[in-house]
């Protein structure tokens, strides 16, 4: 049975009970709520400090797997927004969030990008792939519906929500800039980026890779030992020698492959680890959707046989 306005807010009173002391706070800003930290990264951005973000997903969660909890609930039942990515991201949580919504205050806003820019989805036939994080220009689009939401919850910051998405969609650009030129200088017979699942497949799109995920576009995907079979016996055919791991996914899909490409004398190493559906550690650059992307791009051209600085376009990487 599907959970009503009313008993959305029955629970989250209920839970309210138990929450410490001090747990509101900052109730003078705007309380925004958002599944990804790249999507409150967008809400941070846009929102400066006229907005207070709450993240449900931290650093290294995948979104694919993610119930929503009990604290969860009343967090969105009590914000001001709440913004989801849609596309059958948060897959796990679907139905709640679209339950949830009423009066325009829950917004998935990855579903407004223009269908002919959106990747098929390998698993579904009537659903697409979500991880259009992977390309700035996509992203810089969904940073523009985060501004239009926070806009249509608070319009009387309007002036600076439109200025400081102005500022953030200047970032936007030069990273994009940076990503084409670093990717670039790849070897066209090294463009070749295999991780442990489909999270890639806007990158390879854009930047001319060919992607190969272990698991298919959902982590709720099983590769099983035809697949990983399969997949040494390319990496030994075509000589590829570094594959990638992911921050927010098992790695022992990856160890697999290693091992089984040694087993018929072939070395593959691990090419560095990737940001794939989440971020890297709050305060850090990669903790940011530009240090995340700048991270990768630079990851995976200095993998591939590419030119990329070491420390990243804005020399803050670890």
């Amino acid at each position: 049975m599907s959970l009503t306005r009313r008993t959305l807010l029955a629970v989250a009173a209920a839970a309210a009970l138990v929450l410490p002391a001090g747990w509101a706070t900052a109730q003078d800003r705007l309380q925004v709520v958002t599944t990804t930290g790249m999507i409150a990264d967008a809400a941070r951005k846009v929102g400066g400090d006229l907005v207070d973000v709450r993240a449900l997903m931290g650093p290294g969660v995948d979104p694919h797997a993610y119930r929503q909890t009990r604290t969860d609930i009343v967090a969105m039942a009590n914000a001001d927004l709440v913004l989801w990515h849609g596309l059958y991201l948060e897959a796990q949580m679907e139905d709640f969030l679209r339950n949830l919504d009423e009066g325009g205050k829950v917004v998935a806003v990855a579903e407004s990008l223009p269908r002919n820019l959106l990747i098929g989805h390998d698993d579904y036939d009537d659903k697409v792939d979500p991880h259009v994080w992977m390309n700035p220009n996509l992203w810089a689009r969904v940073v523009l519906t985060v501004r239009d939401a926070l806009i249509a919850a608070a319009p009387s910051h309007e002036a600076t929500f439109r200025a400081n998405a102005e500022v953030h969609q200047a970032e936007l650009r030069n990273l994009a800039q940076y990503t084409v030129q670093v990717l670039s200088s790849v070897p066209t017979e090294s463009r070749v980026l295999l991780s442990a699942h489909d999270a890639f497949n806007y990158f390879g799109s854009a930047y001319g890779f060919e992607v190969i995920g272990i698991q298919g576009i959902s982590t709720e995907s099983e590769a099983g030992l035809q697949r990983i079979s399969e997949l040494v016996d390319m990496l030994v055919a075509r000589d590829i020698r570094a594959v990638f791991v992911e921050s927010s996914v098992s790695d022992r899909n990856i160890q697999a492959l290693i091992e089984g490409a040694a087993a018929q004398g072939h070395e593959v190493t691990i090419g560095g680890e990737l940001f794939s559906d989440a971020m890297g550690e709050d305060g850090s650059y990669e903790g940011t959707y530009l240090g995340m992307i700048d991270h990768n791009a630079t990851v995976i051209a200095r993998a591939l046989g590419g030119d990329a600085p070491e420390r990243g376009m804005s020399d803050l990487l670890n």
